[in-house]
C-alpha cells in the first residue's frame, strides 16, 4: 500500500517560474472564495491508495484526529469545519471520558481495482465506534459497533468493530470515525483487504478454539474424576477453569460474538465482572491447593476474605462510572495476583512440593496481568502483547495447575489409603486385619453350608517367637514376623486369605482345597521354608512353624467353634514337637482325583493331635 502527498508543488526550474506564479495566484483566489479548511487538513491529511494486492496498513500515514471534549459534535459540524484535526497518533493514550475521538481518513481506489477493503478497530472493550461514509448518491450514512451495542446489530459481527469501506474504483472518499470509550486507552486502527481480514480472523479463532477446547476437555475430565473419586478438589478446579474460560472469552470478544450476541449490557459488563470472579476463584483455588492454612493461618484468612468480598466489589463495579470502576478492577486484579504469588511462595518455602508448580503457573500469568492492566489503565498503548498475552499465559497455566492438582490429589488419596489400610490391614506385616479374617471365615462357612463349597482353614504359629524376642530383642522379633509373612505368601494364590490373628499367630484360608494331602504339602513347604535362614544375616534365625488345619468337608462346626478348636490344637503342641502339621476332624477317604494328592498316596498319615481331637 502506498500513499501520495495531497499537495504536489511544481518542479522548481527557472523555465516554469511564470507558470508556478500563476498557479499560486489561482490557488490563493480559490482559498479566498471557499471556506478555509482546517489547518490540520492542509498539513496532515493524506490519501490512502487502496491497491489490489497490497498488505494491510498497520501504521497509518498521516491522518487527522480531533477530540470532542463534550462529545456533542455532529457530523454536520465536523464537515462545516468546526473540528480542528491534528495528526493521528495510534499509540496515543486517550482519556475521553464523556468526550469522543474523531478520526478522518481520505481513501483512494485506483480505477479497475477489484478487492474490497475493511477498517478495523482491534480493541474488543471499546465502547462505541461509528463510521460515517458516503453512499453512491453522496449521502452520508452511519454504521455503529462496540461492546455497548449488541453484536448482532453490528454491520460485521465479530470480536471487535469491523466496517466495510464503500469507495468506488477511481474515486476519492473521506470517511470519519467517531469513537467513544470511557477508560483510558489508545485507539488502534487498521485498514486491510476483506480477504486478509477473513484469513486473520480464521487463524485467531483457531488459536482461541484450541485454548477453549483444551479448557473444555480439562473441565469435563475434572468433573468425571470428581464424581468417580468423590474429590471436591477436582470439582473446584473445574469451576475455576470454567470461570477463567468465560473471562478470557469475554476479554477477547469471543463471548460477545458467540455467547451473548444480543445483549450489549452483558457484553459491556461481562469483561470486568468475570475478571473479578476469576480473580476470586483463583485466590480460593490456590489457598486450598497450597494448604496455606496449616502454615500461615493469617495469610489464609486474608485470602479467604479477599475472595469472599468479590460480590460487593462486583456490585460496586457495575454501579460506579466506568473509569472509576476500571481503577477498582485493576487494583483488585493486581492485589489478587500478588496474593497468589505470596501464598504459593510461602507454601513452597514451607516444604510443599505442589506449591512449586503453582508458583511456576502463576509467574507468567502475573506478567500477562501486568501487561493487561497497563493497557486497561491507559499506561501503555493497545498491542498484540497486552491483548493476547493473557490467553498465552492461560495456555501455560492450565497444564501446570493440572500437574499440581494431580500431585495434591495423589498425596491426599495416599493418606486416605493409608488410613483405610490401618483399619483393614495389620500395621506391622500388611496382611489382612483379624476382624476381616473372621468375617471372611463366617462368609466361607455360610457358602459351605449352602453350596457345599470346599476350603481349608489353617492357623499357623511362629513357635519360637518368644525365644527370639527374649534373646535378640523386640526389633528382631518383629522382623521375624515380617519374614514369616514373606514365606507364608509364596505358595498362596490370589483367592487365598492371610491374616495376623495374634501376636505370633496367622490365619490362612485356602479356598477350593478339599484334600488333606494337598493342604499337608503346602503346609510342609511353609515349615521347610521357615527352617532356612536368610543368607548373610547375623545372627542366623530359624522360624519354627506349627500348623493346625481343618477341612470344611470334615467338620460340622460354625466359625467361632472352628476358631476355638484350631487355637486349642496349636496350644496343645509342645515347642519341640516332631509333628508340626496337624488336622482336626474325621479324615475322609481320598482318591487320586483330588488335585495333586495322587503323588502322595491316600493321606499324609499324620496323627490328628498329641491327644484326642477337641470337640
Amino acid at each position: 500500500m502506498r500513499w501520495v502527498p495531497w499537495v504536489r508543488l511544481p518542479h522548481r526550474k527557472a523555465a516554469f517560474a511564470p507558470w508556478a506564479a500563476l498557479w499560486l495566484i489561482l490557488q490563493c483566489a480559490n482559498l479566498a472564495a471557499a471556506p478555509a479548511p482546517p489547518l490540520a487538513e492542509q498539513r496532515y491529511l493524506a490519501p490512502i491508495v487502496l491497491e489490489d494486492g497490497s498488505s494491510p496498513l498497520r501504521d497509518l500515514p498521516p491522518a487527522g484526529e480531533w477530540t470532542d471534549q463534550g462529545g456533542r459534535a455532529t457530523l454536520a459540524q465536523v464537515l462545516d469545519g468546526q473540528a480542528r484535526f491534528g495528526p493521528f497518533q495510534p499509540a496515543r493514550i486517550h482519556a475521553l471520558g464523556a468526550g469522543a475521538l474523531w478520526i478522518q481518513l481520505r481513501l483512494v481506489r485506483p480505477a479497475g481495482s477489484q478487492m474490497e477493503w475493511v477498517a478495523e478497530i482491534p480493541l474488543p472493550p471499546v465502547d462505541s465506534v461509528t463510521l460515517y461514509q458516503q453512499d453512491a448518491r453522496g449521502a452520508w450514512r452511519a454504521q455503529a459497533a462496540g461492546d455497548k451495542l449488541a453484536v448482532a446489530s453490528w454491520p460485521e459481527p465479530g470480536r471487535f468493530p469491523v466496517f466495510r469501506l464503500d469507495v468506488p474504483p477511481g474515486e476519492t472518499r473521506d470517511v470519519y470515525f467517531r469513537v467513544q470509550h470511557d477508560a483510558r486507552s489508545s485507539i488502534p486502527l487498521r485498514i486491510a483487504s476483506a480477504a486478509n481480514h477473513g484469513q486473520r480472523m480464521q487463524l485467531a479463532y483457531l488459536a482461541l478454539g484450541l485454548v477453549f477446547g483444551g479448557l473444555s476437555l480439562l473441565i469435563a475430565a475434572c468433573l468425571a474424576q470428581s464424581l468417580v473419586y468423590r474429590d471436591r478438589t477436582f470439582f473446584g478446579y473445574a469451576a475455576y477453569a470454567t470461570i477463567i474460560a468465560l473471562a478470557v472469552a469475554a476479554y477477547t470478544g469471543a463471548a460477545g460474538h458467540l455467547l451473548w450476541p444480543r445483549s450489549g449490557f452483558i457484553a459491556d459488563a461481562a469483561q470486568g465482572g468475570l475478571a473479578l470472579l476469576s480473580a476470586a476463584a483463583a485466590i480460593l483455588f490456590v489457598r486450598d491447593l497450597s494448604g496455606i492454612a496449616t502454615r500461615a493461618p493469617r495469610l489464609a484468612a486474608i485470602s479467604r476474605w479477599t475472595a469472599l468480598g468479590v460480590p460487593l466489589l462486583l456490585v460496586t463495579y457495575l454501579l460506579l462510572d466506568r473509569p472509576t470502576g476500571t481503577l477498582l478492577l485493576g487494583a483488585y486484579l493486581a492485589f489478587a495476583c500478588s496474593l497468589n504469588l505470596v501464598v504459593a511462595w510461602r507454601s513452597w518455602r514451607g516444604g510443599d512440593k505442589v506449591s512449586a508448580w503453582i508458583l511456576a503457573a502463576y509467574v507468567p500469568l502475573a506478567a500477562a496481568v501486568v501487561l493487561t492492566l497497563m493497557r486497561i489503565l491507559g499506561m501503555a498503548p493497545a498491542s498484540w502483547a497486552n491483548q493476547y498475552s493473557l490467553v498465552a499465559a492461560m495456555a501455560i497455566q492450565v497444564p501446570l495447575l493440572l500437574v499440581a492438582l494431580s500431585l495434591h490429589s495423589r498425596e491426599r488419596h495416599g493418606a486416605t489409603i493409608r488410613e483405610l489400610a490401618l483399619s483393614s490391614q495389620d500395621a506391622l506385616t500388611g496382611v489382612l486385619a483379624a476382624h476381616l479374617f473372621h468375617d471372611r471365615l463366617r462368609q466361607l462357612m455360610a457358602r459351605h453350608r449352602r453350596d457345599g463349597e470346599s476350603a481349608a482353614v489353617l492357623f499357623i504359629d511362629v513357635a519360637n517367637y518368644s525365644r527370639i524376642k527374649g534373646e535378640h530383642g523386640s526389633a528382631l522379633a518383629e522382623q521375624s514376623l515380617v519374614r514369616s509373612v514373606i514365606k507364608l505368601r509364596r505358595p498362596l494364590r490370589e483367592i487365598d486369605s492371610l491374616s495376623r490373628i495374634g501376636e505370633a499367630r496367622f490365619g490362612l484360608i485356602l479356598e477350593g482345597m478339599g484334600s488333606r494331602v494337598t493342604v499337608t504339602d503346602r503346609a510342609a513347604r511353609v515349615v521347610a521354608a521357615g527352617m532356612m535362614p536368610i543368607k548373610g544375616q547375623k545372627p542366623e534365625i530359624h522360624l519354627e512353624f506349627h500348623v493346625a488345619a481343618a477341612l470344611l468337608g470334615e467338620l460340622s462346626l460354625d466359625a467361632p467353634a472352628l476358631t476355638v478348636a484350631l487355637a486349642a490344637l496349636l496350644d496343645s503342641m509342645s515347642q519341640h514337637t516332631r509333628r508340626p502339621i496337624r488336622f482336626i476332624g474325621s479324615p475322609r477317604q481320598e482318591t487320586a482325583v483330588d488335585g495333586d494328592s495322587a503323588q502322595f498316596g491316600q493321606d499324609s498319615g499324620l496323627p490328628l493331635a498329641d491327644g484326642p481331637a477337641p470337640a
